[in-house]
């Protein structure tokens, strides 16, 4: 991922042996429009429907319970490396069966995925993000082979016998993904997976330290999890906004804009609308239009594993809750976010906490 800073012709040079050596970095959901964007979306499609998702909570639940027990006698985490970070990650290298020793690949790949998105970063550091993504690449590339002679219930076989356009009958020149296409789809899958993930269930444990009213609502009735992590997508939104390009001359608040622009649509903001929340920069799990937030985006682009994401911040909140009695945030703590005007979440973030009867 870059920056969008020009590069030198040396430099150029550099990118061209590194993209070389990985297969091509192809647009299918997160950057085609319409009519590829909807054929590729209707293919991973299948594997987040509401059913298949709902399906995956016991799994969730249990990975969640593992890594509470990991920590519960200590009294004190540094909370994104020890529940924010392996929650998701372990969530969704199940979803694509990665084995569990290469989960911590799992996360680089990741990080390297996302490298320069909404921050400069140096030409060498996004070089070697791009040989991390090479990585990735050629991992899961070996993995999808593997399932052309041992097909498995996962969604590597998935793609692998999906077919453009299956579902629309006047298409009769139907074909498969190829290796490029696929690997886009399962690194936009590994991002979307984990990243966003991560930054929303650190806040919520921050807005819930910060509010021990709202936590002790929580402990007392566990059904409230859905709200917490609604409002805390609304008021923490991890994914700050979206590039998009004009289409044509338009005026937006008074600001005229031309055909070719590049803008950022800002969720955030649209997240903090006093015309439709009242006192927006609060935290109330009770407020109205909870659902109504833009954290995952609207239209054709909104995110496909939004239901997927509710549901680990759910259980999280709700094992969470009762496991825990009360929670505090170390006076140590800087609240260093991470450097991206896209990507909105906390660096680290040291918590103490006392145990719940019994939870030991």
């Amino acid at each position: 991922g870059g920056s969008g800073m020009p590069l030198s012709s040396a430099d150029r040079e550099k990118f061209v042996d590194v993209m070389a050596a990985g297969y091509p970095r192809v647009p299918t959901m997160l950057t085609a429009d319409q009519p590829d964007h909807t054929r590729y979306r209707r293919l991973v499609a299948r594997a987040f429907h509401p059913k298949v998702i709902a399906e995956m909570e016991p799994v969730i639940r249990e990975i969640t319970v593992g890594l509470i027990d990991s920590w519960i006698d200590k009294g004190r985490i540094e909370f994104v490396k020890e529940f924010g970070v392996p929650l998701p990650v372990r969530v969704i290298a199940k979803a694509l069966n990665v084995p569990d020793d290469r989960l911590a690949d799992f996360k680089r790949w990741s990080d390297d995925s996302i490298a320069g998105i909404g921050t400069n970063i140096t030409v060498e550091q996004r070089v070697q993000a791009e040989y991390g993504v090479n990585e990735f690449q050629h991992y899961f590339a070996e993995q999808i082979n593997l399932r052309r002679t041992e097909p498995q219930d996962d969604l590597l076989t998935n793609l692998l016998n999906a077919s453009i356009d299956d579902d629309d009958p006047e298409v009769t020149d139907k074909r498969q993904l190829d290796m490029a296409e696929m690997l886009s789809i399962v690194q936009q899958l590994l991002v979307a997976g984990n990243e966003t993930t991560t930054k929303t269930l650190t806040e919520m444990i921050r807005l819930l330290a910060e509010n021990p009213a709202e936590w002790e609502k929580l402990k007392a009735d566990p059904s409230r999890a859905e709200k917490v992590v609604e409002e805390t997508l609304r008021l923490s939104t991890p994914t700050q906004g979206m590039w998009r390009i004009l289409t044509k001359d338009t005026e937006l608040g008074g600001v005229q804009l031309t055909k070719g622009q590049r803008i950022i649509i800002v969720f955030a903001s649209a997240n903090r609308d006093e015309a439709l929340y009242d006192d927006p920069d609060g935290f109330n799990p009770d407020r109205e239009h909870l659902r109504e937030n833009l954290a995952f985006g609207k239209g054709i682009h909104f995110c496909l594993g939004a239901n997927l994401s509710r549901l680990e911040g759910k259980v999280a909140a709700e094992e969470l809750s009762k496991r825990i009695d009360t929670i505090t945030l170390s006076d140590s703590n800087k609240y260093e976010y991470f450097p991206s005007f896209m990507l909105r979440g906390l660096t680290n973030l040291e918590v103490e906490f006392t145990a719940a009867t019994g939870a030991r």
